[in-house]
């Protein structure tokens, strides 16, 4: 009569030794071998740790109606003209004082709660004999991010340009946009620098120098220029680090993990190193390769 497979299942075979033989000794070095040396590999190929990440985000900036002008002017009258919205500074000015006409008006063009633009205009009145060469112009924000962590600052935007014959109109377009030096720290509230960029109560002349107010604005950590970029770098949190750490490890621990299987198969099968062979076994029944 002709016999014919009607069932099949794998059979595994155990390997038996105490706890202090080689085969032990072995055992517990090749788990060493396949666990250790992927950390050392993804640790040592740099960019392990996730040390810092970048996003974006749309700030919400509110214009805070600071203004500080300084209008230098031809040789032919030599000197500037300068205003501002501090009065302890327009006092300082004496002849050199100019109040301009100005005009603001912020706009939110995509409906979303946060202002996209500012409309700035400053109407300038000179004399027939004055001819303007250059401009400087601060306008002070309030800067507040939200989404990775809260940072709080008051900023400015720094405008100045020159011209090589005299001009009657300047036009400036661009994004207020914020310059790290130091990644923003993951979640928490960030208020260092939400303190006033122009000390508009002070009565002295150095506190409303343009050289002293940017030099002391350039040497925060964050601070914003008229740019176009809005990227944000940060300083992940525990659990991104991790997410990012562990996908590497694994990628490699598969390798070793496949590599030292073979091994410990080869080792064995072969007697290698003494053991006991049990009985095979059908794969379904609790049973495992172990040391008694």
């Amino acid at each position: 009569m002709a016999l014919y497979e009607l069932f099949s299942h794998p059979v595994e075979r155990g390997y038996r030794a105490g706890l202090c033989s080689k085969a032990a000794l072995f055992l517990l070095l090749a788990a060493a071998l396949t666990y250790i040396p992927p950390l050392l590999v993804a640790f040592r190929s740099h960019g392990f740790w996730l040390k810092r990440s970048s996003y974006e985000e749309q700030p919400t900036v509110r214009f805070q109606h600071q203004v500080l002008l300084v209008a230098l002017l031809g040789p032919e009258r030599g000197g500037f003209l300068a205003w501002s919205t501090f009065p302890a500074f327009n006092r300082l000015q004496g002849d050199h004082l100019r109040v301009p006409l100005v005009s603001t008006r912020e706009e939110d063009r995509n409906q979303d709660g946060k202002m996209d633009m500012l409309h700035f205009k400053l109407e300038l009145p000179l004399q027939s004999t004055e001819q303007v060469l250059g401009v400087q112009l601060i306008l002070t924000f309030s800067y507040q991010l939200h989404r990775m962590s809260t940072f709080v600052m008051q900023s400015m935007a720094f405008l100045q340009s020159s011209f090589a014959v005299p001009g009657s109109q300047l036009y400036v377009h661009g994004d207020l946009r914020l310059q790290q030096k130091q990644p923003l720290s993951c979640g928490g509230l960030d208020v260092r620098y939400n303190v006033s960029v122009i000390n508009g109560t002070s009565p002295f002349a150095y506190d409303y120098d343009l050289t002293h107010i940017v030099a002391a604005y350039q040497e925060r950590n964050e601070n914003t220029i008229c740019d176009s970029l809005t990227v944000y770098t940060y300083l992940p949190g525990f659990w991104e680090m991790i997410k990012f750490a562990w996908v590497q490890y694994v990628s490699i621990l598969l390798i070793f993990l496949w590599v030292f299987e073979r091994i410990k198969r080869f080792v064995f099968q072969n007697q290698v190193v003494t053991t006991i062979p049990v009985a095979g076994m059908p794969q379904g029944e609790v049973y495992k390769e172990h040391l008694s």
